[in-house]
């Protein structure tokens, strides 16, 4: 006989119904084996009785069996266990999911061992360093807050809650038109712009677009991992060009045109990702002229153009582009606060049209109220006052981050002051390496993170990034102390 009084409990505290309760225990002990098919189940009332609750309640849980097919009501008979219920032949590892996460599959798929993975901060207590992340605290949340609950509350706004465009939202489109025309020397107009989750979308887009097996793109010698990936997960040929104090060598560019044929150039032209150099002006028309007369496409991430210095932004390759060779990718996210997952590509209305078509079988649309916040934010200038105000604190920031650097490991560091971004590249002394101080660095609460996605090209430069923008200045100096900690430990052996 079943115990049944011993094996079902029933939580009053709880919103779910008794019966349901009752019903998703019975599925367990039926799963487990412990209620074989063709068992009779206890009476209604009998039952009701021995867990003291009505039989309503028992009734309801029998006829939701039922309806589930787990049961069967037999007239002048009972309830019984489903009688053409299969034996599961798992029995243990269904007991045991009860008890652990899943872990293993039961079945096959594909692994990509070329693919990141961005796991989470396990530790308050652990000073993680980025390789140049905006800091959340200083989101302006209010005039967010304030503009979305404004959205939210016209009688208009359910016509958004439906299925939209995957080009984005129309209003957010036509005032990042205004907004990029004015602001980057651009020429476009709604038609040359489709809105993304982000820049890594629009990279993604445009090399599904752009590559196939075999196909060959330049990249820089550096270069942003994440790219890196996007394009080798395509089976890309990545032609590696060397970078300098001026950004990618366009003379190099030029050999590998010469040689064979190239489907795409990547570049971060602003501040090259992630040595944080600049394309001098010279480079630029030289690689626009490549791209015409080789008839190649230039992916030009712009990811942090509002964060300059010691001068005013450089207009990207983008404004400069009448041949429509540029596709031009960019978001808000950096700027604002990477949970706000809004961004844009930007490129000749053909390859936009195509791009937004595919984007509709991995993300139907965008958070269209999200999106038309942005467009007023946009708008109305919150989103320049904003960054002139983080302006003035990131360059304090990297102020002090490289003033400490000097100050206290010039012996263990070198590095250039970045004119712009928010991130310093730094070259550690050959005597050490960043095993090390990633190893020393976890006994101190420091960790450095995925040191080595920095040199995919194995070509042994010993450099990483450092964010500064994200730590206030009690967090820059706790941060340098403990890096201080990590090379006394490090030279003492």
């Amino acid at each position: 006989m079943f115990p049944y009084k011993t094996s079902f409990k029933i939580n009053r505290d709880i919103k779910e119904p008794l019966y349901l309760q009752l019903a998703n225990q019975f599925i367990v002990f039926i799963k487990e084996g412990n209620l074989s098919s063709g068992t009779k189940l206890l009476g209604t009332r009998s039952f009701a009785e021995l867990l003291n609750v009505h039989r309503k309640t028992i009734v309801a849980c029998y006829e939701e069996l039922a309806l589930q097919g787990w049961v069967e009501s037999i007239p002048k008979k009972g309830t019984f266990v489903h009688g053409n219920l299969p034996l599961l032949n798992t029995t243990s590892i269904v007991k045991e999911s009860v008890k652990k996460e899943k872990l293993k599959t039961g079945f096959s798929f594909y692994e990509n061992n070329e693919l990141l993975s961005k796991g989470e901060k396990k530790s308050s207590d652990m000073i993680y360093i980025n390789d140049g992340t905006s800091d959340e605290r200083l989101t302006p949340i209010e005039e967010i807050v304030r503009t979305y609950r404004r959205i939210a509350s016209k009688q208009s706004v359910y016509k958004e809650f439906g299925y939209g465009s995957t080009f984005g939202n129309t209003k957010l489109r036509e005032t990042l038109v205004g907004y990029l025309n004015e602001t980057r020397g651009l020429q476009i107009s709604k038609e040359n712009i489709l809105i993304t989750r982000g820049s890594q979308m629009g990279i993604w887009l445009s090399s599904k677009l752009l590559l196939k097996e075999g196909d060959n793109i330049i990249v820089g010698e550096t270069n942003y991992a994440s790219a890196d990936v996007t394009f080798l997960h395509q089976k890309a040929n990545l032609l590696r060009v060397l970078v300098d104090e001026n950004g990618i060598v366009t003379e190099e560019i030029e050999k590998q045109c010469k040689k064979q044929q190239i489907k795409a150039v990547y570049v971060t032209s602003h501040h090259h990702h992630p040595t944080t150099v600049t394309l001098s002006a010279e480079r630029r028309i030289h690689l626009l002229n490549l791209a015409k007369k080789y008839k190649f496409a230039i992916i030009e991430d712009d990811y942090d153009y509002d964060f300059n210095y010691n001068h005013a932004p450089i207009l990207p390759l983008a404004s400069h582009d009448v041949n429509g060779n540029v596709i031009y990718i960019g978001s808000v996210c950096k700027t604002v606060a990477p949970v706000f997952r809004i961004g844009y590509l930007i490129a000749s209305k053909e390859f936009v049209d195509e791009a937004s078509k595919l984007r509709g079988f991995v993300d139907r649309q965008g958070d269209a109220l999200l999106e038309l916040t942005f467009a007023d934010f946009i708008k109305s200038g919150d989103l320049d006052r904003h960054i002139r105000k983080v302006l003035k604190i990131y360059k304090a920031r990297r102020d002090l981050f490289c003033a400490l650097l000097k100050e206290k490991l010039s012996d263990c560091f070198q590095f250039e002051i970045p004119k712009g971004g928010m991130a310093v590249w730094i070259r550690l002394n050959k005597k050490y390496s960043w095993k090390q101080v990633y190893e020393e660095g976890y006994k101190h609460q420091l960790e450095i993170g995925e040191w080595y996605r920095y040199d995919i090209a194995k070509t042994g430069h010993n450099a990483i990034r450092m964010g500064f923008a994200s730590y206030n200045e009690k967090e820059i100096y706790d941060l340098i102390n403990k890096l201080v900690l990590v090379f006394k430990k490090l030279k003492a052996q």
